[in-house]
């Protein structure tokens, strides 16, 4: 077999190799690394808490200016209620959506600039909201 052909078949055995990994390393991602926060591939952080939308609100508004992010604006769109912020170049977007009296889901996204997600941001808020959380208990 001549050397390109070589060349050739060890690019597609190494192709099919590499597919069959991906998958084992985002299982052992998702098995290691399971915390209460959830991620998605684009970015977005989120939580659900066992509290109403007003408590989770009142501890997110803690939380933003216990880290200095300032609020820029809230709007409600149907039930959801929207938070926008800023620090240090990156726009934050907190939605608190409530899905039952005593449950609500909060969505962040931060992004810094344009379409770079700062998906450690967003773990950050939705983390110092469940510490404020916690105190207000």
């Amino acid at each position: 077999m001549s050397h390109m052909a070589w060349r050739g078949v060890t690019g597609i055995l190494l192709a099919g190799l590499m597919t069959g990994c991906m998958p084992l390393g985002v299982t052992a991602l998702g098995v290691g690394g399971s915390t209460a926060v959830s991620h998605t591939l684009n970015g977005i952080t989120y939580r659900t808490f066992t509290a109403s939308s007003g408590k989770v609100k009142h501890a997110a508004l803690a939380a933003l200016n216990r880290m200095e992010i300032k609020i820029v604006s809230t709007t409600k769109q149907d039930k959801t209620e929207i938070l926008n912020a800023t620090a240090s170049g990156r726009t934050i977007q907190v939605q608190l959506e409530p899905l039952t009296s005593n449950t609500t889901r909060m969505r962040v996204t931060a992004t810094n600039g344009g379409l770079i997600y700062d998906s450690a941001t967003a773990t950050e808020i939705i983390l110092q909201t469940e510490r404020m959380m916690e105190g207000s208990a």
